[in-house]
């Protein structure tokens, strides 16, 4: 399937309660999917075509105070008209699975992959202090894997989470394993805005404050979960780190590009390592620093202008020189040029 296919598919496996999105390309494919499977008619689950990127997250948000599992997907200038509803539902503490598959900017760009909204994903995108919890997917299976995964994580932190595929992901075609149809849930979370019996106070779902001090307050019991998130679910892949003297730190796309190009290297005998952040938030900070410890330099490798790489120089904290290497405007680099990079400006640099 492709990646697109295969996050519709595995969002009616999981029991998606709704999906509510508006095509664009390189993702439409994900809307499509769903449009011509019916799932309402085996399932009930949802699906509607909104008349605009800004109805759909408006949609999932009033999904998600009831308690739904409920998702959305677009691309990257349509991930931009979302923000003020991402950063409403953030707000409200609301479960729900946003999928960005990205394309070159800014503006319009292309509709070939990128990773320039690194940036936008992992550091808010809307207004406020939030963050998104954050799954990097690197194939068509993890398209898949990363549904149900989303969904789990969503609910377990209400935390909104954004798959951040690209277009190569989502539009290549690969073998993939989908698990078998899970029932719609009928159980309801206890916040859920779905009346109010006599048994409980009524719920309100918001992301209003007029008082400062009150405002404060939930700002400070979101931080307190993004730093619980931080330090329960960060998730990442090693490829041939152990002994390691250099290493390659990439995500999506460019990681299937940067395995290759370690296999390269190493063929060469340059030892070459690579760590694949699989959740960008939260950011496998602690284990890049350790890393940093036992190597002499490090490249972050990503499709964009350099976004990444301030997260890794963090981490790294000058134990060791931190450089980037990237393609912009939709180019996917190739290992041959990610072995000519780190030769030149790491080991050579």
């Amino acid at each position: 399937m492709k990646g697109n296919e295969a996050v519709a598919e595995a969002s009616i496996r999981a029991g998606a309660d709704g999906y509510f999105g508006y095509p664009i390309t390189p993702q439409s494919e994900i809307l499509e999917y769903l449009m011509e499977a019916n799932p309402a008619e085996t399932t009930g689950m949802v699906v509607l075509q909104a008349e605009s990127e800004v109805a759909a997250i408006n949609m999932v948000y009033g999904g998600a105070a009831c308690g739904k599992k409920v998702m959305t997907s677009s691309s990257s200038p349509g991930i931009s008209l979302k923000q003020e509803g991402i950063s409403y539902i953030a707000g409200a503490e609301l479960p729900c699975l946003i999928v960005n598959v990205v394309r070159g900017g800014p503006g319009l760009g292309t509709i070939q992959p990128a990773q320039s909204d690194y940036f936008q994903s992992v550091k808010g995108g809307g207004h406020g202090d939030y963050h998104l919890i954050v799954l990097a997917p690197a194939s068509v299976q993890e398209m898949a894997d990363f549904v149900d995964l989303g969904f789990e994580l969503a609910f377990k932190y209400r935390n909104p989470v954004l798959m951040l595929s690209d277009g190569a992901i989502g539009q290549m075609m690969e073998k993939v394993y989908l698990g078998p149809q899970k029932a719609r849930s009928t159980v309801f979370p206890d916040w859920a805005t779905t009346g109010k019996p006599s048994t409980r106070e009524r719920n309100i779902i918001t992301s209003l404050d007029l008082d400062s001090n009150g405002m404060e307050l939930h700002n400070q019991k979101l931080q307190t979960k993004y730093n619980i998130i931080k330090e329960n679910e960060v998730r990442l892949e090693e490829f041939q780190t152990a002994d390691a003297e250099y290493l390659l730190v990439a995500y999506g796309t460019s990681a299937r590009v940067c395995q290759k190009a370690v296999q390269l290297l190493r063929a060469q005998g340059i030892r070459v390592g690579l760590l694949r952040p699989i959740t960008l938030f939260p950011f496998p900070s602690k284990r890049i620093s350790e890393l940093a410890g036992k190597v002499k330099g490090i490249l972050s490798v990503e499709m964009s202008a350099g976004q990444m790489v301030e997260d890794v120089l963090l981490a790294v904290n000058g134990k060791v020189p931190v450089k980037h290497f990237g393609r912009m405007g939709g180019i996917v680099t190739t290992p041959e040029e990610v072995v000519e990079n780190l030769k030149s400006n790491i080991i050579g640099g």
